[in-house]
């Protein structure tokens, strides 16, 4: 997460007031907007994460990480692709989602939007064929 406790919307210092985002806001928007796309699995979590998701919560900042540096806010985005998908098509469409949302929802600009692909999963038929044919074949689940 950034080191920042808000992030002002552009443009909002005026008489009304501010108008501030909490670095969550961005990691959930990201997170989302990441996720929805064609071709992403899944993002990349921890244990705890993993964990809450069992109990039906879901993270949805889960494989987003916000920084900030001196040239400006930065997001790097840890998820598993499908298999067969272009690689570098996913990532580019991502990496235009995540900055689209952003901005339409937040008036945000993100300075940059690393994606980093921690993995590539089969088709989920696979594995629960798999699941099957170990079930025919008499063992315990």
């Amino acid at each position: 997460m950034a080191q920042d406790s808000t992030y002002t919307v552009n443009d909002t210092k005026g008489s009304l007031g501010e108008i501030e985002v909490a670095p969550e806001v961005i990691e959930v928007i990201s997170g989302i907007a990441a996720n929805e796309v064609d071709g992403v699995y899944a993002m990349q979590g921890k244990l705890a994460s993993g964990v809450t998701e069992l109990f039906g919560r879901v993270n949805h900042k889960k494989g987003v990480h916000l920084t900030q540096d001196e040239e400006g806010l930065k997001v790097d985005i840890y998820c598993y692709f499908k298999y067969g998908v272009s690689v570098p098509s996913v990532a580019l469409e991502i990496q235009s989602r995540v900055r689209e949302q952003l901005l339409q929802m937040t008036d945000i600009e993100l300075n940059e939007v690393n994606i980093h692909i921690v993995g590539i999963v089969p088709e989920k038929s696979a594995i629960s064929d798999l699941l099957n044919i170990m079930d025919e074949d008499g063992e315990e689940e």
